[in-house]
């Protein structure tokens, strides 16, 4: 079972919700879907019984990136748009679950080199980066600063909870470390809690326990209900 829908038992509402793909159509259009979804959510909250002053936004991998760009770019007019309807919503979210999500492009092959637990091939035209930019990473700087979630934080920005493995072979630790720092720089220690997962890999049955999914509920817990 996918560990998010452990959130069903505990009185949440889920929205999985899809986004265009790298192949599909080039940044911003994905995080142009996501906070479209959360309009919706807010639009309809009446009719499907939800919450719409209580949403968080909780992925992994791109989905993490994306969860993590929701929550620092509330309110940045240049990342929503508003022909995908329910333009009236806000699209601002109440807390964040990153799981090993990517935060700068720009290091991940550096961070790779250092580490040597995995590819450095991040800078490559056909990486997933790359791709999801529309150019080779090192020719398009201001592209892979526009896709960060560390370009925009804030001090309103909402609480994040960071997990990352340790041993990650696709995106490295690193990513969660760096951008763990960032936030609680700006946000401050009480609104950000990065815990690693010693030895665990790009996902895997680590996230997944009763245990570990007890702490992302505890932080949940806080904020939602």
């Amino acid at each position: 079972m996918t560990p998010v829908l452990e959130a069903l038992k505990r009185g949440y509402a889920i929205a999985s919700i899809n986004y265009r793909l790298s192949g599909e159509a080039i940044f911003p259009a994905q995080i142009f879907d996501v906070k479209a979804a959360i309009r919706f959510i807010r639009a309809n909250a009446k009719k499907y019984q939800l919450n719409p002053d209580k949403i968080a936004t909780w992925g992994g991998s791109a989905g993490g990136h994306l969860a993590a760009m929701a929550g620092t770019t509330g309110g940045v007019a240049a990342l929503e748009d508003l022909t995908l309807g329910n333009a009236n919503e806000s699209s601002r979210v109440q807390a964040v679950v990153d799981w090993f999500g990517p935060i700068n492009f720009n290091t991940m092959d550096l961070q790779f080199k250092a580490s040597g637990k995995g590819r450095a091939d991040h800078d490559e035209a056909n990486s997933p980066e790359s791709l999801l930019v529309g150019k080779k990473i090192t020719e398009a700087q201001d592209l892979v600063a526009k896709a960060s979630p560390a370009s925009y934080i804030t001090r309103d920005d909402p609480p994040f909870f960071i997990q990352h493995g340790t041993a990650d072979q696709l995106v490295p630790f690193e990513q969660s470390v760096d951008f763990a720092k960032i936030l609680t720089a700006k946000l401050g220690k009480k609104k950000v809690q990065f815990i690693p997962l010693e030895g665990a890999k790009h996902g895997g049955p680590a996230f997944g326990t009763p245990e570990n999914l007890a702490k992302v509920f505890v932080f949940l817990d806080k904020l939602l209900k």
